[in-house]
């Protein structure tokens, strides 16, 4: 045992130049803010004097968190969030599949300029492309909806009802290529021998890719989904930028903004729980995520 402990000593020793940058950095980013405003969360602001006075600090446990689930507001914005989730995380991750595998099939030509072509759009910052995009949606400047108006078809892309699709197109628009360059990274790493081994017993084309190599690439496609969910939650550049164009857009559309609108009003408190709710939604959603994914292999 202490030949064993004495190893493993040595071996953390060699690995902690390595290791200590990422852990340092992990705690200063992401650690001590989360402890800061789980503390913060727990507070709130009393004013006496009928608000004239000045404001006092005072301890208020868990009455943050039944606000924040008493926000109708707030509550609504998690449920568009997981609706425009549920419908463009996985057409998505669909076509980025699809992209890879045409990507890394044999028969593919100019690979390199259709790398460079899917990547482009996730090149762009969000709010540039958001910003494209709310011109192409703007009622009175989009050259669609002239298009439309002049076959006598009256289309709009920001009504209550198309404003979740059409954040839906953005988002996939800017972030499939990004996820088939993933995707396309682990199909290179696929060892040739199964492969080889599936042409000898006349699976191929297609067949193989469905058969082989999604079944091979499962971790990189549970990464890309997990990046999706928590990306998708964390939603603000593009339905703030809308917000131009479409002025039934509410400022609480999405968590991200309901938090952001806590914040201007100065009610710091409030924003730290919703921000600590959202972070443990997705924190919940990973998980669940991690452990239907793992089951699904055991099975």
């Amino acid at each position: 045992m202490t030949i064993r402990r004495r190893r493993r000593l040595r071996e953390l020793r060699r690995a902690a130049p390595f290791v200590l940058p990422f852990v340092l950095l992990f705690i200063v980013v992401y650690l001590i803010p989360t402890g800061y405003s789980i503390e913060q969360s727990l507070y709130t602001e009393k004013r006496s004097g009928l608000g004239l006075g000045g404001a006092e600090t005072v301890f208020a446990g868990f009455g943050n968190y039944l606000r924040v689930f008493r926000d109708s507001a707030f509550v609504g914005s998690l449920g568009r969030v997981a609706f425009i989730g549920i419908i463009q995380v996985p057409v998505m991750l669909g076509l980025a599949l699809f992209f890879a595998l045409l990507l890394d099939s044999k028969v593919s030509v100019a690979r390199r300029f259709f790398r460079v072509a899917y990547v482009l759009p996730y090149g762009l910052p969000g709010v540039i492309a958001a910003l494209v995009w709310s011109f192409l949606y703007a009622p009175t400047l989009s050259p669609v909806t002239r298009l439309f108006a002049s076959m006598g078809i009256h289309v709009s892309f920001v009504s209550d009802g198309a404003l979740p699709f059409s954040i839906i197109n953005i988002l996939t628009w800017a972030w499939t290529g990004y996820n088939t360059i993933l995707i396309f990274a682990a199909l290179q790493a696929i060892p040739e021998e199964p492969l080889e081994a599936a042409a000898i017993d006349g699976c191929s084309g297609w067949k193989a890719a469905l058969r082989i190599k999604v079944p091979l690439i499962r971790p990189a496609l549970l990464l890309t989904l997990v990046f999706s969910i928590i990306g998708t939650f964390q939603l603000y550049n593009e339905p703030v930028t809308m917000k131009a164009v479409a002025p039934n857009l509410e400022s609480t559309y999405t968590p991200m903004m309901a938090a952001m609108r806590s914040l201007s009003a100065n009610d710091y408190n409030y924003a730290a729980a919703q921000s600590v709710v959202l972070g443990a939604v997705i924190c919940v959603l990973s998980v669940l995520v991690f452990r239907f994914s793992a089951r699904r292999v055991d099975e």
